[in-house]
């Protein structure tokens, strides 16, 4: 397992969170108990499994909801 800390353009409301939080818990190799965005840091925390999604799958699953990665961090 590998975490991930993707910092995003500033979230506009609460439900942008919640749509964001959505859409990664449905992909496949995403830890459900660790996938967390903070609304006012706009900050998304998981752990996932890199056998099963890359970190690139998981950034154009944010980018498709319509919300700009600035940076990540993968360890």
């Amino acid at each position: 397992m590998k975490s991930a800390t993707i910092q995003l353009e500033a979230l506009t409301c609460p439900s942008c969170m919640q749509k964001i939080e959505g859409a990664l818990k449905s992909l496949k190799g995403i830890d459900q108990n660790t996938a967390t965005v903070s609304f006012n840091s706009s900050k998304v925390k998981l752990n996932f499994d890199e056998e099963k999604v890359s970190i690139e799958e998981i950034e154009g699953a944010i980018n498709k909801l319509g919300y700009d990665v600035i940076k990540t961090k993968v360890k």
